[in-house]
């Protein structure tokens, strides 16, 4: 089996609320929907995160999948060390570890569906093997004002999350009424975890963690700068709450340090952090050789990434119970199959071929089309359609026949049989590309 194609479309799906942090506003998820291609009819599908260049990140990819034309799915490792030493690793002064993940990793994800398909298995079982049955998930309350956000905490303390996350960094005093009213909302029993996304320099960290420590902060989130491992260190050894380091830790070495300098109690790291799959799986075994577990890192991203997230995480012993999951805040995923609201704040290990997902190539379509329309959505995009629907190739049964049904026009969340064999909506890129 060789890939003789890789394709990318670039979408954009609309939150259903603003998404409020110490970065600012997001108003949606701007991904990559990776493709590959193969000469036996399998197809692979992955995603990329857009950010901060929809134009850059799809541009390595299309550099990337150079490297994997005309090559089996099954040399995947080699594929991706060939792609990301030659791009991102090959000259010192180029190395960009960071851009290098967001770029790959709906690639190797793309590689590791393809070759699942392929011998019908599911992916963690490529990998060794499931060691969990399901991934637990901390409940996410987002909101612009305090009272808004301990609103929604209650709810999801109510639903079954043992663990609730609240973003901090926005102000000091804003900060510590969040605290104090999603502690009062979800009671004495429940976790509480802060996130400030690295916002608060040293001196201001310890004063602010002394200041909350009285709410019971179960972690403080990545709470400095995530330049230097020794600071975190530093704050880590004054800090009366555990620490978890988050956007440090890239590459194995990132892991090392944090781990060999006593910087955190927990790490968090996400597949667009490490460029897949298996370098998060590389990432925890040097964690769990220290001692500390990881916990799934959420970006703003699809249900591609849920899943893919839940094969890395079914094999990985030291996996925290708190992990991070999005698709709640999405307008619509492009995901169909499997259903993957949480029951209980828990997804289960996912069985099905490959990464065991179908998508709706009628949500495919909507987010297409919001990203080439330049939605309202705070993020620059490019006017203009790069993609007609319709087949390709009608000697190809995979994009042979008809067009994508609009989504939600049978009064569900999309069409029936949107499997890979039936998926007849694709996406031909203009060949003025």
């Amino acid at each position: 089996m060789k890939i003789n194609e890789v394709v990318t479309t670039p979408l954009w799906i609309p939150y259903e609320q603003p998404f409020h942090w110490s970065q600012g506003v997001t108003h949606g998820a701007e991904v990559i929907l990776v493709e590959v291609h193969t000469d036996e009819g399998v197809i692979g599908y992955g995603e990329s995160i857009a950010t901060p260049s929809v134009e850059a990140i799809r541009a390595h990819i299309s550099l990337a999948a150079d490297f994997c034309v005309g090559r089996s799915p099954f040399e995947n490792v080699r594929l991706i060390d060939e792609a990301y030493n030659a791009l991102f690793g090959r000259e010192e002064s180029c190395r960009a570890s960071k851009f290098a993940g967001k770029a790959l990793a709906g690639l190797e994800m793309a590689l590791w569906d393809a070759m699942g398909k392929a011998v019908n298995r599911p992916v963690y079982a490529l990998l060794g093997g499931a060691v969990r049955d399901e991934v637990r998930y901390f409940g996410f309350p987002q909101g612009e004002t305090a009272e808004e956000i301990a609103g929604e905490a209650a709810r999801l303390a109510a639903s079954g999350h043992e663990v609730i996350f609240v973003e901090a960094g926005r102000g000091d005093d804003l900060d510590t009424e969040v605290v104090a009213r999603v502690r009062a909302a979800i009671g004495p029993d429940k976790r509480l975890r802060l996130d400030p996304s690295g916002r608060w320099h040293p001196v201001r960290a310890s004063r602010m963690m002394r200041r909350l420590s009285r709410f019971d902060i179960e972690i403080v989130e990545q709470p400095i700068d995530a330049e230097s491992v020794e600071a975190l260190a530093r704050v880590r050894a004054a800090s009366p709450i555990s620490i978890a380091a988050d956007q440090g830790v890239i590459a194995l070495g990132d892991a090392f340090d944090v781990c060999r300098l006593r910087a955190a109690d927990l790490i968090v790291v996400g597949l667009h952090e490490t460029g897949g799959l298996l370098r998060f799986c590389k990432v925890a075994h040097v964690a769990e050789a220290a001692n500390v577990d990881v916990c799934i890192h959420g970006l703003h991203e699809t249900g591609i990434t849920t899943v893919a997230a839940i094969h890395a995480a079914a094999m990985t012993p030291n996996l925290d119970d708190g992990n991070q999951y999005m698709n709640n805040f999405l307008a619509w995923d492009i995901v169909s199959r499997p259903d993957l609201t949480l029951q209980d704040g828990r997804l289960p290990v996912l069985d099905g071929p490959g990464l065991g997902f179908e998508l709706d190539w009628g949500a495919v379509r909507e987010a297409a089309d919001a990203w080439w329309g330049g939605a309202d959505c705070g993020s620059r995009h490019t006017q203009g359609h790069r993609f007609d629907l319709g087949p390709r190739d009608t000697a190809d049964p995979q994009r042979a026949g008809g067009t994508a049904p609009d989504r939600g026009s049978d009064g569900d969340d999309g069409p029936s049989g949107t499997d890979d064999a039936g998926a007849a909506a694709r996406y031909q890129r203009d060949p003025r590309d």
